[in-house]
């Protein structure tokens, strides 16, 4: 007998309890040991449980059946604080690209959209996307948890989609699953806007542009610039002629429609102290003569452009470069 304690030598310890060493629980979020389990396939305690991350911290994601090669699950990576925008892709040279322009003039167009064939929409909104922030990847598009846009590239817009009335809940996305902006807007019953991601001190932001105008009658057209380039000062929209058309036009300020006569045109942008024509004027045609013919100004852009009959112009103005007011056009025409 071993004095006192109940048991034999050669009985073993595992009969008492008390004799199994107790590993004390970790402390929150540790995470720690895991139950061993009695059989390695069957028993789910051989399974490492992974804790929890901290709130906003991401953590890892489920691949799904067969290592999520048959579904794709992205990521979820959190939101930034508020005002930071998140990364920015700064693209070759260190975030001094063109995006495939030579000079300060050159311009996109896009395809023209049919407004006046949205038939059917019911009371929805009309809405599309612009990018027009400079030095980002391409941008997913999601209202109120729904893809709306799956790959929006820089100086490029969407085509119109019909969004449900009321207050809904837009998100920018990277194709990585990165947010970098979430914001709810307000969207109209029977309206047309277009909403613009545009460059700002603390990252990104989303612009609201109604793109309701008068419709173009008698063979004339509808136009107006806007002028969404972070790096410009308030600009002057010239015409060779001397015509002053928009004055001061202003980062995120976006020009009245005017009613412009079908023809070709020739635009300038600069810094003047010019009078602009009066806001009821239409744009008439310009001469030929002036065609090629600068103003006696100092000029940092221009825009040609050739004038049809029946549609809607809405020019919006972009970053082209690091430096102030390198600009390009994004022409964007409707009917």
């Amino acid at each position: 007998m071993n004095g006192g304690t109940g048991r034999t030598a050669a009985e073993p310890a595992h009969y008492d309890p008390g004799q199994i060493p107790v590993i004390p629980l970790p402390n929150p979020g540790e995470g720690g040991p895991v139950y061993p389990g009695d059989d390695t396939v069957t028993d789910p305690g051989q399974i490492p449980v992974i804790p929890l991350p901290n709130p906003g911290e991401g953590g890892p994601v489920y691949p799904g059946p067969d290592g999520g090669m048959d579904v794709p699950v992205e990521p979820v990576i959190p939101l930034p604080n508020p005002g930071e925008g998140g990364p920015v892709y700064p693209g070759p040279s260190g975030g001094h690209q063109h995006w495939g322009c030579s000079n300060n003039s050159c311009g996109v167009t896009i395809l023209p959209t049919i407004i006046g064939g949205m038939t059917g929409w019911g009371q929805a909104a009309r809405v599309r996307f612009l990018n027009a922030a400079y030095g980002y990847r391409p941008f997913r598009v999601f209202i109120s948890n729904s893809r709306f846009v799956n790959l929006l590239n820089y100086a490029s817009a969407s085509a119109y989609g019909r969004v449900t009335p009321g207050y809904q809940t837009v998100t920018i996305s990277g194709t990585d699953g990165y947010i970098y902006i979430q914001k709810t807007m307000p969207f109209q019953a029977n309206t047309l806007s277009t909403i613009a991601i545009i460059n700002t001190a603390s990252g990104l932001d989303l612009l609201q542009i109604s793109d309701s105008c008068c419709p173009p009658t008698n063979g004339y057209s509808s136009f107006r610039i806007g002028n969404l380039a972070y790096n410009s000062g308030p600009l002057d929209v010239l015409m060779s002629d001397g015509r002053v058309v928009y004055s001061d036009l202003r980062q995120r300020e976006i020009g009245v429609f005017k009613r412009i006569m079908p023809g070709v045109y020739q635009f300038f942008y600069a810094e003047t102290d010019l009078m602009p024509m009066p806001a009821s004027l239409d744009i008439e045609t310009l001469d030929s003569a002036w065609l090629g013919v600068y103003p006696p100004h100092e000029t940092f852009g221009s825009l040609y452009l050739d004038v049809a009959s029946n549609a809607i112009y809405s020019v919006y103005l972009l970053q082209s470069g690091s430096n102030r007011n390198e600009i390009q056009n994004l022409i964007l025409m409707d009917r």
